[in-house]
């Protein structure tokens, strides 16, 4: 039962993301949503009460997702290999799970800054360049770091209309993440 409960909120979570996508998050209703899922309205209120709760949801599990990623790199030694795998951990990430929320907020910057969940994931986004760069946190070095996350984290939202595949923009992310990393 659980599990058929958990597939079914990760279909409407991707059918959500789809319509934002396609309609835009103010444009689209829970009743769209439910019809292009073929449920009633009630077997959707059953998983969310709101679009809010669907986009939360993403939200949670991308925060959640960096919090792990800085546990790990405070309990591992600092240099350049742990600045690389923080770099490869983030790229997984957002290439995962991550993937529909970062394209949420690039196409549906205005509901996302009202919906106030922007706020956490830059507290998180810096903590993790600081990771990257300590002891000393040199300003130059900051930025690179910056620059490399966010070359992993725009590949994701802004890249699909070129004909490349998820994975392909991802790894050419990766790499160009890399070489700017490597500028320290």
């Amino acid at each position: 039962m659980d599990r058929r409960r958990s597939d079914m909120r990760e279909r409407i979570r991707a059918v959500a993301m789809e319509l934002f996508s396609e309609r835009g998050y103010e444009k689209t209703s829970l009743r769209e949503i439910a019809e292009r899922l073929d449920v009633t309205k009630a077997a959707l209120y059953y998983h969310f009460r709101t679009k809010e709760d669907i986009v939360a949801s993403l939200s949670d599990d991308l925060r959640r997702g960096i919090d792990d990623i800085v546990a790990w790199a405070e309990a591992a030694p600092t240099g350049p290999e742990r600045a690389q795998e923080i770099l490869d951990r983030y790229g997984a990430l957002l290439h995962g799970i991550g993937r529909d929320m970062v394209r949420f907020m690039a196409e549906n910057q205005p509901a996302f800054r009202e919906l106030g969940f922007g706020v956490s994931l830059r507290y998180q986004f810096r903590v993790l360049a600081d990771l990257m760069t300590e002891p000393d946190h040199a300003p130059r070095a900051v930025f690179h770091a910056r620059q490399a996350l966010l070359a992993i984290s725009w590949s994701t939202a802004m890249m699909g209309d070129l004909p490349l595949s998820d994975d392909e923009c991802y790894a050419a992310s990766a790499d160009i993440a890399r070489d700017i990393l490597a500028r320290n």
